[in-house]
């Protein structure tokens, strides 16, 4: 699969994975939490907007380093993409959590524990799919021309 993504491309896959990831966790968090869908809802949009732009950096740099030294995209290439994604957004997003829950870094982290629980197969089957579909877009394209 190829990796030569536009930084507009990128900036589409990571906004299509934050909303459907609003979608998904939205309604799910204001029903474990007991708390309003708007209420959740904005929460959930202020990390997305952090997801969002660690999403754009993280995935540039990583194209970049499968290019540069020849890796093709496998499972085990997908496994460390969402090791590292998740990884660099745990520590960007533990002391927001804290600070807008006015809770420890601790409890903020065990918080964002369970977050990652879903966000980890969640990261690397949306990016799976995303490259799928988008390599038969662009054999389809290339048939047709």
């Amino acid at each position: 699969m190829s990796a030569n993504k536009s930084i507009t491309e990128r900036i589409f896959q990571a906004i299509g994975f934050e909303l459907l990831a609003i979608l998904i966790c939205t309604p799910l968090l204001a029903w474990i939490m007991d708390k309003p869908m708007v209420e959740m809802g904005v929460v959930t949009v202020v990390i997305a907007v952090l997801a969002l732009a660690w999403n754009v950096v993280f995935n540039g740099l990583f194209d970049r380093v499968l290019k540069r030294f020849a890796i093709a995209h496998n499972a085990w290439v997908r496994v460390v993409h969402a090791l590292l994604f998740e990884g660099g957004l745990v520590a960007l997003g533990v002391p927001l959590i804290a600070w807008w829950l006015n809770v420890s870094l601790w409890q903020a982290f065990l918080l964002d524990i369970g977050v990652l629980l879903f966000f980890l197969p969640y990261t690397y089957v949306y990016h799976w799919v995303y490259d799928v579909v988008r390599e038969r877009v662009l054999m389809r394209e290339s048939c047709n021309a």
